[in-house]
């Protein structure tokens, strides 16, 4: 060890070091704040994040609308947007989309209309009749004049209410 300062206290403190050798307190100050700046921002983007993972852990209808209010408090800064979302999490809105798809759809069959779903299937255009050469087949052209021509009837389309 170096020869001390006469002007020194006997009772340097440890983190003091000698001219030029490296200063281990530092070292050790820098790559704590590192890791605790990086360990807050994990956790803002964890806490403004929550009320979605909330809403898509249950499995909720509003679960984007509380995604969009998320981002939105990120990026303003303003709070109420994120409690706005955090009480949409919470909350149960009822499915009022499925039920009433069913009482249309048993609706339409009750009518005698085909569902919705089975009208989109189904061609909107009549259907041509097949060529000549494929009417004659091995039966001829006698044969093909005297069966009735197939005429093509026309879909009714569903009427919406």
């Amino acid at each position: 060890m170096p020869e001390l300062n006469p002007k020194a206290t006997e009772h340097i403190p440890f983190f003091i070091t000698a001219p030029g050798e490296t200063d281990v307190l530092m070292v050790i100050m820098i790559l704590f704040m590192i890791c605790a700046v990086v360990a807050f921002g994990v956790f803002y983007f964890r806490l403004h994040a929550l009320p979605e993972h909330i809403a898509h852990k249950a499995h909720k209808v509003q679960m984007e609308i509380v995604s969009l209010l998320c981002l939105i408090a990120l990026f303003t800064h303003e709070h109420i947007f994120w409690i706005a979302g955090l009480i949409l999490a919470f909350i149960d809105i009822p499915d009022f989309g499925s039920p009433l798809g069913r009482i249309a759809k048993s609706a339409e069959r009750i009518a005698g209309e085909a569902p919705a779903d089975a009208a989109a299937e189904s061609p909107s255009e009549p259907i041509a009749e097949p060529p000549a050469e494929a009417k004659r087949g091995k039966q001829g052209d006698a044969a093909a004049a005297k069966k009735p021509a197939v005429t093509a009837t026309t879909t009714k389309e569903p009427s919406h209410a």
